[in-house]
């Protein structure tokens, strides 16, 4: 009896020791862009009868739609369902986000609101991964609608709810009220990062508003964030143009220099 009962654990110690290489390996294939690799090891995995786990499953799930391969993520997804796998927020948020990321944003929307309906407990990346794609395809209202939603839900939206509904607001031209927000936010202490304070500037500079943007690039230099490259050269290329001369004066001192160079 006790020989069949270590022989036991051993086969439960061994078919765990699997899991975890398989889902390590699959990390490893997602993460290197190999989807093919991933999949075959999947099914190898499958065929030697060594079960996924959720988060197996959420690595393929990330690695698939990654890759743009959206009918073979939503396969695999139907599959974990059958499984008999809770599907847990984290879960959702792949799915949705991953929908998003290859337009498929109204078929994500559905899923949000199926969520809704049955009284998920929603989180506020869950609403953000939403609020974040209806700004991309410019169906702000409903984006807007969003953020409302995650105050009525219970929940406080973070720093990447109030970055979204700033650039919506400079996107809709509403700039009193983005600047107005800004500072709710910051009041609410809720404080910009560098990632909300770069977002903010580019959509001020795209809109040609470079006085304002200024304010912004101000804040990045006191919290002592540096500007990445691509925003660096989007706001050279806005200043080298000459149309916003007058305006290069409310910028940050450092960045004359740029109009100093032009005119030499």
């Amino acid at each position: 009896m006790a020989k069949l009962a270590q022989s036991s654990w051993a086969q439960q110690r061994c078919a765990q020791v699997s899991s975890f290489t398989y889902a390590a390996l699959l990390n490893g294939y997602c993460k290197k862009g190999r989807i093919d690799d991933a999949l075959a090891l999947f099914r190898e995995m499958l065929y030697k009868d060594v079960k996924p786990d959720a988060i197996t499953y959420n690595t393929m799930l990330q690695g698939l739609f990654q890759a743009g391969r959206i009918a073979a993520a939503k396969k695999l997804y139907i599959r974990m369902v059958g499984s008999g796998i809770q599907s847990k927020m984290s879960t959702y948020n792949i799915v949705r986000k991953g929908l998003c990321e290859n337009r498929c944003v109204d078929e994500a929307l559905r899923m949000f609101q199926s969520l809704c309906s049955k009284e998920f407990q929603l989180e506020v990346r869950t609403f953000n991964i939403m609020i974040s794609a209806l700004l991309k395809v410019g169906r702000l209202g409903e984006a807007k609608g969003l953020f409302s939603a995650i105050s009525c839900n219970g929940l406080v939206p973070d720093v990447v709810s109030y970055s979204l509904m700033i650039q919506i607001h400079i996107e809709e031209g509403l700039l009193e009220e983005s600047d107005d927000l800004f500072l709710s936010m910051e009041n609410n202490g809720c404080h910009a990062d560098s990632c909300t304070l770069i977002a903010v500037v580019r959509r001020l500079l795209r809109k040609g508003e470079l006085r304002r943007a200024g304010v912004y690039l101000t804040k990045i230099d006191e919290k002592d964030f540096s500007l990445e490259a691509s925003t660096a050269k989007l706001l050279i290329s806005i200043i080298s143009v000459g149309k916003h001369h007058k305006e290069v004066m409310f910028l940050p001192e450092k960045y004359h220099s740029c109009v100093e160079s032009r005119d030499g």
